[in-house]
């Protein structure tokens, strides 16, 4: 097996940005969701609620442009942003304990705004990601992220995906309709594995190694509406319909491998994955 595609995304529920090669830290993939978009409480605002954030493009230096972030959008002029230095502000996420954020400031938020057309949206920058602590059933103490979901890195295996489009395919030919492809930049996971010999082997993983990088496989990702949303930024029904009657469990609907680096370095396209430890057989 091995690292078929590397992708970041600077501002949480924005447009991905393909890399070939990453550094990998302890809160994940450098300049992966460092900046988020929240309302006036400061609580997040994602592509699940206003799906248009995916047609705005945005790059930092982990991406390959020698600024802090690079906003773009159709219509509108690019706008750099620097990392702010004003106050920290409390955010929130998903209801979770707040976090400190700090404001990108007016000029950012203006343009969001103009994008969107919503008046109440502002730009932050997570500072401090060791502020920010996992899940503690599924982390250890001093495990940490910046605005990704639930934990620093997002896996999703070719073995995987082909099975969820070939369940898709069958529901379609079941209800007499087209299938919609499912691609795997439908579930926007960090790591792309191709080679794997079977589908969803990866809920069975404990600790892989990428490269020289070690990550420990926490448990699948439970899947909001996100995948849902297609190129043309409409949402429907699959692939997450089509995925529940075969991946659901525990109130939720389960897709890709969450991991959590525990040592540091660089990764690639065209590295290998070994499976250092399997729970089926350890």
């Amino acid at each position: 097996m091995h690292v078929s595609g590397l992708r970041i995304h600077p501002v949480k529920s924005t447009a991905i940005r393909p890399v070939e090669s990453a550094q990998i830290t302890h809160a994940g993939l450098a300049g992966d969701r460092e900046w988020m978009v929240v309302d006036r409480e400061g609580n997040l605002v994602s592509a699940r609620e206003h799906p248009g954030l995916f047609a705005i493009v945005t790059d930092n230096r982990a991406s390959g442009v020698d600024v802090d972030l690079l906003l773009q959008a159709c219509g509108m002029p690019d706008l750099k942003v620097s990392f702010p230095d004003a106050a920290a502000i409390q955010v929130s996420m998903f209801g979770e304990p707040p976090m400190l954020a700090r404001p990108a400031g007016s000029e950012a938020d203006n343009w969001l705004q103009r994008v969107t057309g919503l008046d109440d949206l502002r730009l932050v920058w997570c500072e401090d990601p060791t502020r920010r602590h996992l899940d503690p059933e599924y982390s250890k103490p001093g495990d940490y992220t910046a605005f990704a979901d639930c934990f620093p890195v997002n896996l999703v295996t070719d073995a995987s995906v082909r099975q969820l489009d070939l369940w898709v395919r069958e529901t379609a030919a079941s209800r007499g309709t087209e299938p919609l492809p499912t691609p795997a930049s439908r579930f926007r996971a960090n790591i792309e594995i191709a080679g794997a010999l079977e589908p969803f082997a990866e809920d069975h993983w404990s600790r892989v190694q990428i490269g020289g990088v070690i990550f420990r496989v926490t448990l699948p990702s439970a899947r909001c509406v996100i995948p849902t949303i297609d190129a043309d930024l409409h949402k429907g029904k699959e692939p997450l319909r089509t995925l529940a009657m075969h991946r659901r469990w525990d109130g939720a609907t389960w897709f890709a491998a969450n991991l959590i680096p525990d040592t540091e370095g660089v990764i690639r396209v065209g590295d290998a994955l070994t499976v250092v430890q399997d729970s089926l057989t350890s």
